[in-house]
């Protein structure tokens, strides 16, 4: 089971990594009052299961709280890919320095939980493992023991996170994503972008989690998240 953005970034939230602020709009009306409460610059994100929302024109900046109601007027009811925008994540714009990618999946062939970052955020991380794979650093879990303090210090000097608070951050976050994957019984849970804030912190600016539909009757408030309304036809019939 896919959840939305907005539905990942409270989860990383909840776990204590830093997100940027925001809420979820279904009208435009509600996308002006929680840029009124942000204050500042918004972007306005379209909520669907699918990619490349950006170039479909489904996200948005927005300088004050007239415009977020306007574009997210624009972008809801728009079609993409064939789905079509019921909700709008109005989040706080933020200017960052670089871009990083953070995430957990089970590796099927060692059947272990891995853990992967890259330098090269922003990106889907197949693309980067296509086109420059030694950018991408891999620890596993151990199945008794979970991740090791020492495997996700590995991680952030592995993609080049030389200082140590924030090496340290890093380290936090990363330990907080592999306990959030666990608690959910997660198949996929990454943060693309992580990015590195002006002064050197680090914060969550998208993520993806996908949940184990196998595993969600041990999870009644993760099932109550479900939007069967953006899943294909035959997964809804299959389920």
């Amino acid at each position: 089971m896919k959840l939305h953005e907005y539905q990942a970034r409270d989860i990383l939230e909840k776990y204590g990594i830093p997100v940027t602020g925001g809420g979820v709009a279904s009208t435009p009306a509600e996308a002006r009052a929680i840029a009124e409460q942000i204050g500042g610059r918004v972007v306005v994100k379209a909520q669907v299961f699918v990619g490349g929302r950006g170039k479909a024109g489904g996200v948005k900046l927005a300088d004050t709280p007239e415009q977020a109601e306007q574009v997210a007027g624009q972008i809801l009811g728009m079609d993409i890919k064939g789905l079509t925008v019921e909700k709008v994540l109005v989040a706080e714009a933020i200017s960052y320095e670089k871009e990083i990618y953070l995430g957990v999946v089970m590796d099927r062939a060692s059947k272990r939980i891995v853990l992967m970052a890259s330098s090269e955020g922003g990106v889907e991380i197949e693309e980067v493992a296509k086109t420059n794979p030694d950018a991408i650093v891999k620890v596993a879990a151990d199945p008794t023991l979970g991740l090791q303090p020492f495997q996700a210090r590995e991680l952030a000097f592995g993609i080049g996170l030389t200082d140590g608070k924030q090496a340290r951050q890093f380290a936090s976050i990363a330990t907080a994503l592999y306990k959030a994957y666990m608690d959910t019984d997660a198949s996929l849970a990454e943060i693309n972008p992580l990015v590195v804030l002006p002064g050197g912190a680090l914060q969550a600016l998208d993520s993806k989690i996908v949940l184990d539909d196998s595993a969600l009757f041990r999870h009644a408030d993760l099932e109550a998240m479900r939007d069967s309304s953006d899943e294909p036809e035959a997964e809804q019939q299959a389920r």
